[in-house]
């Protein structure tokens, strides 16, 4: 079945209902649309995110099984926690944003593009100055080694990138983000062997749609587009 295609304009239209994403490309439930601020909050808050690469429309996911970590569950291994009581590295929050956004975005190893285009650094810079976007920062004296990015809502932290240039780096960003006390759930969206190993699983996307109602924290904006909050709507 053809999911909704979006003219470039539109931030009106409502998200479909979670449950009509496809199965193959997991979660992909619409494309086309921008990445304004009303566009962005009403994803989040319908549990859909924007994961594109240059060059593409954008698209719109909402996975099922959904990666998640519970903060009372992540795994601190014995030498992550050596790191984290010697003091090696300092974490901060939100002094970096942008340059955090920028070094998630560097290409990777194995690949020559990034998903965090200038359209997308721009809109979620904006985000930042709202409040909503956040960042982590881990410094080794002045230099920024690691950290990463998501949005917050409430208790709930949807991470969207992280990066390393320091062994643990971006473990200790997250093992910070969860013992902080702030959050009741972090969303990683999409499972990696480097969540897994810190203790992430997965969740069906209806329970994850749940807890986001239950814990997620919105701006009452009535201008949003409305979207379905459950997976069976």
């Amino acid at each position: 079945m053809p999911i909704p295609f979006l003219a470039p304009d539109d931030d009106v239209t409502p998200f479909p209902a979670t449950c009509t994403a496809l199965i193959e490309p997991n979660g992909l439930l619409m494309a086309g649309g921008n990445l304004s601020e009303r566009r962005l909050l009403a994803a989040y808050r319908a549990g859909v995110f924007p994961w594109f690469e240059a060059g593409e429309p954008i698209l719109w996911w909402s996975p099922d099984p959904r990666c998640v970590i519970w903060p009372d569950d992540i795994k601190i291994s014995r030498s992550l926690g050596k790191t984290i009581r010697q003091g090696r590295y300092e974490v901060t929050e939100n002094l970096a944003y942008r340059e955090i956004m920028r070094r998630c975005g560097a290409p990777r190893k194995g690949s020559s593009g990034t998903w965090i285009t200038d359209e997308m650094m721009a809109a979620y810079c904006h985000l930042n100055t709202l409040g909503i976007a956040h960042s982590l920062e881990v410094w080794m004296g002045h230099q920024l080694v690691g950290g990463l990015y998501g949005i917050r809502m409430g208790r709930v932290f949807v991470g969207e990138s992280m990066f390393s240039t320091e062994r643990d780096a971006s473990k200790v960003a997250l093992a910070h983000l969860a013992t902080s006390g702030k959050y009741k759930l972090i969303d990683c969206q999409l499972e990696t062997p480097h969540l897994a190993s810190m203790g992430a699983t997965t969740i069906k996307r209806e329970h994850y749609l749940h807890l986001l109602n239950e814990y997620g924290d919105f701006p009452a904006e009535s201008h949003l587009p409305e979207s379905p909050r459950s997976s069976t709507a």
